[in-house]
């Protein structure tokens, strides 16, 4: 499978901004011009796909590294896609690396996937003991002339998270797999009767359970199932899952913004993150 669209990003600090020292794309994926939210030096960069949609056979290449000291807010600028597939699948191979003090925020629009669509999506990160991680991603069925919710053939999803260094190792091993065709997945133990799927992944030294204890009581307040549990530490570091199961995708939306606002201002002193695409 050659790549339908390939990005490579490096993003470093210089003079107290974060630039991006080498970029690359090639075929349907880009990047829009970087810009800066806030005084902060946190650079924001915006991936596009200009075919609008993944189709069968279709393979994208995203590799990101965020060096020392530098921080990078990566979103989408719209929903990925995923069309019917048929005899096939789109896959998505994604490449992280955070350098000592990286700062990370992924934040893609929502993932939709249509009738008879199937999707791999493989992530692998590497960080350090003083990285900071913050990606969230939310997963929507697609539309159906009958209205069902789980009309796609398969997502698969599957996410390592590595600690580099004297006492690293792994930290994660995220292995999300819905295949309808293959038994109720609307049921207790998996859906639990919702259609939509959010989750957060945050991975940083400040990681506790005092930070649980806050997510659990912020998302209480939503129309949501959510859950939240806490990765064994690394050496300095350590790792926090959320999940959460709603019928909406703007529910999610706001569950996980609410989060990621607590941490840019209990972190960082910044503001809600607000990128003015809706």
């Amino acid at each position: 499978m050659s790549p339908m669209g390939q990005l490579s990003l490096q993003i470093a600090e210089r003079g107290g901004k974060s630039v991006a020292v080498h970029q690359y794309h090639r075929g349907a994926l880009r990047v829009l011009r970087p810009h800066y939210l806030d005084d902060s030096g946190q650079v924001c960069f915006v991936l596009v796909n200009p075919g609008g949609a993944y189709l069968g056979a279709d393979l994208y290449l995203v590799d990101v590294e965020v060096q020392a000291r530098a921080s990078l807010l990566l979103t989408t600028q719209s929903a990925t896609k995923i069309y019917r597939t048929p005899g096939s699948f789109a896959a998505q191979r994604m490449d992280l690396k955070l350098g000592e003090g990286a700062r990370l925020e992924l934040a893609p629009d929502q993932l939709i996937a249509y009738r008879e669509a199937s999707y791999r999506q493989n992530t692998r990160i590497s960080v350090r003991p003083t990285s900071s991680l913050v990606m969230s991603e939310i997963i929507t069925p697609g539309w159906s002339p009958d209205g069902a919710s789980f009309k796609y053939e398969e997502l698969r999803l599957r996410a390592e998270i590595h600690v580099e260094g004297e006492s690293g190792g792994l930290l994660a091993l995220d292995n999300l797999l819905i295949r309808p065709n293959a038994g109720d997945v609307t049921g207790l133990g998996f859906m639990e009767g919702f259609s939509h799927l959010g989750s957060l992944v945050v991975v940083d030294p400040r990681v506790d359970q005092t930070l649980a204890d806050q997510f659990h009581e912020l998302t209480a307040a939503y129309d949501a199932y959510t859950g939240i549990s806490l990765t064994a530490s690394r050496g300095e570091t350590r790792g926090l899952v959320l999940r959460s199961l709603s019928n909406s995708t703007g529910e999610l939306h706001r569950l996980l913004g609410d989060c990621t606002t607590l941490l840019r201002g209990k972190w960082y002193g910044q503001e809600p993150l607000n990128l003015r695409k809706h």
